[in-house]
């Protein structure tokens, strides 16, 4: 009777109660009609039903590894960027931690969360409770971030630090007019004064600190050794660039990423003079194109085999076990680039 009374004594607290119980459902209802209507709309990619494309008629996958891009928008604009913002839209976070339950189940060991530049969405809060859930949670043994570093803070660290075992950043050049020209920058700031920020506060913070390049046209004759080793990090994952049809390349790419593709002898050349490197992974063309399980924004898994990214249906409507059927994922190329390496920074026996 109290609690009756009190309400209607407060018109105001049962109106703010009605709105927020609303924006709940719509929120939920809303996710949903994306994920269904994925691909109707101008700028997002074509919807791939199982008469379209090729399932993968073998033995069950296993999404031991995952790369979980969960936002396209970026504050860099990378010339060759092969994921690119043709959508704005991000999974509300409950069902994006059911998906990331899924997969659990699944049997997913390791999660990389990328995108676009994850610490972009609500200033890196949305990515550090994703963190969070699965390390805590789901107990995962390794959990990743690639990010461009531009908009990460120490107190993020601070709050989601021992959470994360390994933060990637990106770096095509340690001269900062050759990372002008690539957009691998904002503005007048320094890439590379905040790449040596984050390497320390990676030390400081036990996480696992590792490097992304991708050569290109830019950068291939760079001697980057010297710089490496400085940084010291556990890992150099080194790419070739990559064309995507629709994403940097082709009518309806946001990027024209032709002007920075290398030959394999030039990818080659520069792996030979990096050689002393031991903390060096290359990646080439071939062994990039298959060997990631990519989730987009709507957790539908991407198919690159034809050179573009072909979707599946979302994890969230149809489960992993049917939408990693058309994933196009090779296990065998995953596990021939080292996919498969020690990921968990409690393994690692780093010195601190």
């Amino acid at each position: 009777m109290m609690q009756i009374s009190s309400v209607v004594a407060s018109p105001g607290r049962l109106l703010q109660l009605c709105i927020s119980t609303l924006c709940c459902v719509l929120t939920s209802v809303f996710s949903k009609v994306r994920r269904w209507t994925a691909g109707t709309c101008k700028g997002t990619a074509s919807p791939v039903s199982p008469a379209d494309s090729r399932p993968d008629e073998g033995e069950a996958q296993t999404p031991t590894s995952v790369n979980y891009h969960f936002t396209r928008k970026c504050n860099y604009k990378c010339g060759f960027c092969f994921h690119t913002a043709k959508t704005s839209f991000v999974l509300p976070l409950e069902e994006a931690k059911s998906g990331l339950r899924l997969l659990k189940e699944s049997g997913m060991e390791k999660i990389n969360f990328s995108g676009g530049e994850p610490f972009l969405h609500e200033k890196g809060d949305f990515l550090g409770k994703l963190v969070q859930f699965c390390k805590q949670d789901l107990q995962l043994p390794s959990v990743s971030i690639v990010s461009n570093g531009s908009m990460i803070r120490e107190n993020w660290f601070q709050k989601y630090g021992d959470h994360l075992d390994i933060l990637a950043i990106s770096c095509d050049s340690f001269d900062e007019a050759t990372n002008q020209l690539i957009g691998r920058a904002q503005g007048r700031k320094s890439h590379l004064d905040n790449l040596y920020k984050i390497r320390d506060w990676c030390q400081q913070y036990k996480v696992a600190f590792k490097l992304n390049s991708v050569i290109n046209t830019f950068n291939v004759d760079e001697d980057m050794t010297e710089s490496i080793t400085e940084l010291g990090p556990v890992r150099w994952k080194v790419f070739q660039c990559l064309l995507i049809d629709g994403e940097n390349a082709g009518e309806e790419a946001l990027r024209e990423a032709e002007r920075f593709v290398i030959s394999e002898q030039q990818f080659q050349e520069f792996l030979d003079r990096h050689s002393s490197v031991s903390c060096l992974v290359p990646e080439s063309n071939e062994k990039m194109r298959n060997s990631y399980l990519i989730l987009d924004e709507y957790m539908r898994f991407l198919d690159c085999r034809e050179g573009r990214k072909d979707p599946s249906k979302s994890i969230l409507d149809v489960g992993v076990k049917e939408a990693i059927r058309f994933s196009g994922f090779d296990e065998k190329m995953f596990l021939k680039r080292g996919g498969k390496y020690v990921w968990s920074k409690a393994d690692m026996k780093l010195e601190w």
